[in-house]
């Protein structure tokens, strides 16, 4: 005669080896996946470059003193060339407001849509993923101001992680480059 409840713990233990054989299989036929994540990554990118080339995408603007880039994509127009020192979200919209870039004003912070325009597929990259073969000069290895401030936390605004395009916020006192934009900003890109 078996003990009571034999059946029971036999049932257990048939239930686990076979649980543990679906994750052994399952996890063999995920592995291969994961082990080309960096090809599929990579052929993203590809892609996303052979869409937006950037020698059709970027004009130099002479009426703006060569100093101007439209992005044919957006009809934005950005700086050239980013201001390269970091400041307080405050002074990163005085600066904008303040600017005269190629001779003219009417610049402002970016939406973090805007920002991300100029930022490709997210990649683990040790520069800022602006399309290969831009005409900016002096890009800045770190994250960009934009118009936005935090609804639900004052002392706080958005950035935008120029390496993987993150939308993040920080506190305002802290201090990241500023990149000034002219066109008109739409409400759904905020």
């Amino acid at each position: 005669m078996r003990p009571p409840g034999w059946t029971s713990l036999r049932g257990i233990v048939a239930a686990t080896v076979a649980l543990g054989a679906f994750f052994l299989l399952a996890y063999t036929q995920i592995k291969p996946q994961t082990q080309g994540k960096e090809q599929i990554v990579a052929a993203i990118i590809e892609n996303w470059q052979q869409t937006h080339p950037a020698a059709q995408r970027f004009v130099i603007l002479p009426d703006f003193n060569n100093d101007a880039v439209l992005d044919k994509d957006t009809n934005l127009i950005w700086e050239l060339s980013p201001t390269a020192t970091s400041v307080t979200w405050n002074e990163a919209r005085a600066t904008c407001t303040t600017r005269m870039t190629g001779g003219q004003k009417g610049w402002r912070l970016p939406a973090p849509a805007e920002m991300r325009s100029l930022v490709g597929p997210a990649v683990d990259s040790p520069i800022p993923n602006i399309p290969p073969g831009h005409p900016f000069l002096n890009i800045q290895p770190t994250s960009y101001w934009t118009v936005v401030p935090e609804a639900n936390q004052p002392s706080y605004a958005r950035y935008v992680d120029a390496f993987l395009g993150n939308v993040l916020s920080f506190i305002k006192i802290y201090t990241y480059p500023v990149w000034c934009v002219r066109g008109p900003i739409k409400q759904d890109e905020k």
